[in-house]
């Protein structure tokens, strides 16, 4: 995800008095005053933990990173397991639970489904924004008894994919995932909501094409785009073959068999 335009004002808020402190460890990480009355977007803290959220009177909810609840519990519980077609993208299969890392984590959904599938994943987000929230989402889910087993096979790196991964000193993730965040056909409530939030701090996603192979420097067997289903393959390298459902599709690059 690209850096934040810089016409995106934003200001820190505690929902609750007794929240104030934690609120301004996180106002003081990301750089965020809470006195900003001209601000168009509010950083949360509440009960609930941290939330995005728009101001004003026509705007929508705020978003935050819930792994024990929602769409996210709802897809872990019915989602269809390994037969959803992001496990056949990354090569999951009787014996078979790759290595993953997701360079474009956003809030990180993609990332908990392979990771409630048995696989372990490092997480890259480059907005800061959007890392807070995933940072929080998963220090909250790490205390539920239902879902702390599977965030524990998910780590946290923030900062520029793309230099994270010409850096990268661990053993190489066998699958590397993209899914750049921009153009996003998704027609959902949700995902409308989370991109009329998003749109002002993240912006495009110029350096798709580095980014892309970047990922194929560093991954050991593959590497899986998942782009809208009608959308230009990423400039750069050409796909293997891919995987097509009703709004999205996993564009793939074999680089070596995946075996148990």
């Amino acid at each position: 995800m690209s850096e934040a335009p810089t016409a995106a004002r934003i200001r820190m808020e505690a929902l609750a008095p007794h929240l104030h402190e934690a609120a301004q460890q996180w106002a003081q990480r990301l750089g965020l005053a809470f006195d900003d009355v001209d601000a168009g977007f509010a950083l949360q803290l509440g009960e609930a933990g941290l939330q995005l959220a728009e101001l004003g009177p026509q705007a929508p909810g705020p978003v935050r990173v819930d792994f024990v609840e929602g769409a996210v519990a709802h897809r872990r519980q019915f989602g269809g397991g390994a037969g959803q077609m992001i496990a056949k993208a990354v090569g999951i299969q009787q014996g078979i639970r790759p290595a993953v890392l997701d360079a474009t984590a956003g809030l990180g959904r993609d990332a908990f489904v392979l990771a409630s599938l048995g696989c372990t994943l490092s997480l890259i987000e480059r907005q800061p924004l959007i890392g807070a929230l995933l940072e929080d989402g998963l220090q909250r889910a790490a205390i539920d008894n239902e879902v702390a087993a599977i965030v524990a096979r998910m780590r946290l790196l923030q900062g520029n994919a793309i230099s994270i991964m010409a850096d990268w000193q661990d053993e190489a993730p066998q699958v590397i995932y993209l899914d750049p965040m921009f153009p996003h056909r998704d027609k959902s409530a949700l995902v409308k909501k989370e991109m009329r939030l998003f749109r002002p701090f993240v912006g495009d996603d110029p350096d798709a094409p580095a980014l892309l192979a970047a990922a194929l420097n560093l991954a050991s067997h593959r590497v899986v785009v998942k782009r809208p289903r009608k959308a230009p393959i990423i400039e750069g390298a050409k796909p293997g073959y891919a995987l097509e459902g009703k709004s999205s599709r996993y564009d793939i690059y074999p680089l070596k068999k995946l075996t148990p």
